[in-house]
């Protein structure tokens, strides 16, 4: 597998062995174990990182390792990340030692997706088919640094699109609910977009 890093203008493809990713995952796992009793991110003690934030962690480290020409433990937190995010394609390291600018990008999440049965793709679904659509195509909030978001699948594109950053959980909250009564009223009226 291959995991992309970006540092300003340059940008690192680094393979990382199927047989590594295997062989690693206790050493993943001691690392989860040490980050489960909290972290400094910056000048923010975070008391329990959640998946978002310790990739953030071990993306600081990647940077780290990058820097030193540390071949080994490149390969070793890049397969961390292609490991705890499935579907990372890179990853945007900030160099001024902010550990929550860190940031991924994933890939399109297609196979995830719960397709529209055909059958109803034309026409309008039902208002519990609807509501379970939607909850499959607009995600839950997540925190995304110090701010935010959702996402909603697009199905005409194929593809997630992320939501603009929030301030706070509450303002996100009611935008994704926004996108969820908008998404539910388009099922409703059988449209797939």
């Amino acid at each position: 597998m291959i995991l992309k890093a970006i540092i300003d203008d340059r940008s690192y493809d680094i393979g990382v062995p199927d047989s590594l990713l295997s062989r690693a995952g206790e050493f993943y796992d001691k690392l989860d174990q040490d980050m489960d009793g909290g972290w400094q991110m910056s000048r923010e003690w975070v008391e329990k990182p959640d998946r978002l934030q310790r990739c953030q962690i071990v993306a600081d480290k990647l940077l780290t390792a990058l820097e030193s020409e540390n071949r080994k433990l490149t390969m070793m937190m890049a397969g961390y990340l292609l490991t705890r995010l499935p579907g990372v394609e890179s990853v945007e390291l900030d160099i001024q030692g902010e550990i929550q600018n860190n940031r991924f990008n994933l890939a399109e999440r297609v196979a995830e997706r719960p397709p529209i049965p055909e059958a109803m793709a034309g026409a309008g679904l039902s208002k519990l088919e609807a509501m379970e659509q939607a909850g499959n195509d607009v995600t839950k909030v997540f925190k995304v640094g110090r701010g935010y978001r959702y996402s909603t699948f697009d199905h005409a594109a194929n593809l997630w699109r992320d939501s603009p950053l929030s301030a706070t959980e509450q303002e996100a909250s009611r935008l994704r609910q926004e996108a969820f009564k908008t998404r539910y009223e388009e099922l409703l009226r059988g449209s797939s977009h």
